[in-house]
């Protein structure tokens, strides 16, 4: 019994270690973000989000361009992907090691993962 408890408490350890932890701040932010590009390969997306507030990148090929600010602890971004506006939208951040998710909505709708390279 004492060695299942010891066992659980174990694999639990690591989990809870590695959460996910909200950036607030846009400093904090700017820190993660600095000289590395946001990247999934499983969507073949690559962003760079620059401290004068531009983004740029590409996903499938196509260019990825926009502008964004930091309101009330979130990133606001304004993007369009080949041309085609995706829309204005501020985005709940959080950062793991070398991984960064973001969630839109203020937190309340989807999330993507990128590594920071």
């Amino acid at each position: 019994m004492i060695r299942l408890l010891l066992l659980s408490v174990l694999i639990i350890a690591p989990v809870s270690a590695s959460a996910f932890e909200r950036v607030t701040e846009k400093g904090a932010f700017l820190t993660l973000i600095s000289g590395k590009s946001l990247s999934n390969r499983l969507y073949g997306v690559t962003l760079q989000v620059t401290s004068d507030g531009s983004i740029a990148g590409d996903a499938l090929g196509w260019d990825i361009t926009g502008a964004w600010n930091w309101q009330n602890g979130y990133f606001c971004r304004d993007m369009a992907w080949g041309g085609d506006p995706i829309g204005y939208n501020c985005q709940l951040v959080e950062a793991k090691g070398s991984e960064m998710r973001f969630t839109s909505d203020q937190g309340t709708g989807d999330s993507a993962s990128f590594k920071l390279r």
